[in-house]
């Protein structure tokens, strides 16, 4: 009898493992986001795009059209950016640590919240972003804020003010 219940156990485990998932779970957000680690997407066309939770680590994106999109959540670490557009973009609590963006236009960007040490912003458009709360190199705060300017289109706050 004991034999019978394992062996019936054991087929019904079967059973609901051949089942497929309800459709909410299959669609879940974090599953259909596309991972962009160790790529090259230079020149690429992002904009508007919803690209919550992306992955872009070690990525190539040198001249890449981000204006705009939805990065809440991405990662970026140690991936190339130089020259690329950002403008608009939401990059809030994005992680952006050891990054190249040499040169990238942020402007009106939300990146309150990011992770950003050790990245380089050198000649980077910053007017109207706003990086509140945003963990950044000294180096780069005194360096952003020699050229802050403009106010965040949405929150309101000044660039300048929210570099501290």
């Amino acid at each position: 009898m004991q034999l019978m219940l394992r062996l019936l156990t054991c087929v019904l485990l079967l059973l609901s493992l051949m089942v497929p998932a309800p459709h909410h779970a299959a669609n879940a957000s974090y599953l259909e986001k596309i991972d962009y680690t160790l790529t090259n997407q230079s020149d690429g066309d992002f904009h508007g795009q919803d690209l919550e939770g992306s992955s872009f680590a070690g990525a190539v994106a040198r001249n890449a059209n981000f204006s705009g999109a939805k990065l809440h959540g991405a990662i970026f670490t140690q991936g190339a950016f130089a020259g690329a557009d950002f403008s608009g973009a939401d990059l809030s609590d994005a992680l952006m640590d050891r990054a190249d963006f040499v040169g990238t236009n942020l402007e009106n960007a939300n990146l309150s919240g990011v992770i950003a040490s050790g990245s380089s912003f050198a000649d980077a458009q910053i007017s109207g972003a706003d990086f509140s709360d945003a963990l950044l190199d000294r180096e780069d705060f005194s360096k952003l804020c020699r050229r802050a300017k403009g106010s965040h289109p949405i929150s309101g706050i000044s660039t300048k003010a929210s570099l501290g």
